[in-house]
């Protein structure tokens, strides 16, 4: 039984490395076969000064895609195999220059012939297969770069714990959980103020009883994420988003986003057309969510709290 058939694409790294390890075994007897004395992971620092150019250990990292220390070291290997020299900067005394030796210029016309054999045999194999993997490779850089592995795996793992994640309308039974879970954040950015103690020990007369709404996130039926709709008495905002927290065990799960669209539809569905919140700049993640929520920057109103330093509003 193959190992990659069974256990599929989430070993991609491994079955690559073990590609790689094929063909740089194959490039290493090559160099023998064809007299030249050179490791394959040299080759793309002596391919870009066989040109004869004189070129700074940064710029051919640039160049070739690789980080400066791991230049640097392929170019130290090779100054002592002879293939390299170097001498500094005549404009920047800081700068070390390099390029190929007499030595090393010997082999880029050895190496010729090599450079037409390698080339055709690729070419064949290319023929052989029904993927053109050059442009395959090609693409996935070039996606990679634009968004990382790293980070869409980490988007993956959002989804699927948000998945899990059940959003229910507020009662009487989370009214602990809406405190704690508002005091723990409150508390650890800045200090609980009035307004907020108002709120939060009494929601249902001051919240839900006032034309208000609050919604909480259930994970296995334990709530981790609260948010409240406020009732606005101003002629240009029907509701507030407001008051949203969640467990700090529980944050990057994507709950702030299902809370903050659960509270937006809830508005909708009550006919508003316009939402208002306050936050702190300071609060990086929760700007970015807002952001994210559709809600834009407005200039400064009057507020109950000392800690608000950005208003924004979403239009519905």
């Amino acid at each position: 039984m193959n190992f990659f058939d069974t256990v599929g694409k989430k070993a991609i790294g491994s079955r690559l490395r073990l590609l790689t390890e094929k063909i740089t075994e194959d490039a290493g007897e090559l160099y023998k076969c064809y007299g030249i004395d050179m490791q394959p992971k040299w080759f793309p620092v002596f391919y870009v000064l066989s040109g004869g150019e004189t070129k700074t250990i940064t710029s051919i990292a640039k160049e070739i895609g690789h980080s400066h220390p791991s230049v640097s070291k392929i170019v130290g290997e090779m100054l002592k195999k002879g293939y390299i020299k170097e001498k500094t900067d005549k404009d920047d005394g800081r700068k070390n220059m390099v390029q190929l030796s007499q030595k090393g210029m010997q082999i880029t016309d050895k190496i010729q012939g090599q450079y037409t054999d390698v080339s055709k045999a690729i070419e064949e194999i290319a023929a052989q297969s029904r993927n053109d993997l050059w442009k395959a490779i090609a693409e996935w850089e070039y996606l990679l770069d634009e968004k990382t592995l790293l980070r869409r795996v980490l988007e993956k793992k959002k989804e699927r714990e948000g998945s899990t994640v059940t959003i229910v309308d507020y009662q009487p039974m989370h009214e602990q959980a809406f405190k704690a879970l508002n005091e723990e954040w409150i508390s650890r950015w800045f200090k609980m103020e009035e307004a907020d103690h108002k709120a939060l020990d009494d929601p249902q007369g001051n919240i839900i009883a006032r034309g208000g709404h609050i919604v909480v996130a259930l994970y296995n039926n334990e709530p981790v994420g609260v948010c409240a709709l406020l009732k606005m008495e101003d002629p240009e905002y029907d509701y507030e988003l407001a008051k949203m927290a969640v467990a700090p065990a529980m944050r990057g799960k994507n709950i702030g986003w299902l809370l903050g669209r659960a509270v937006i539809e809830k508005a909708r569905q009550l006919g508003a057309k316009k939402i208002y919140l306050e936050s702190n700049t300071m609060l990086t993640p929760a700007i970015s969510l807002y952001n994210k929520l559709g809600f834009k920057k407005v200039a400064g109103h009057p507020t109950p709290y000392e800690r608000s330093n950005i208003q924004m509003e979403l239009n519905l």
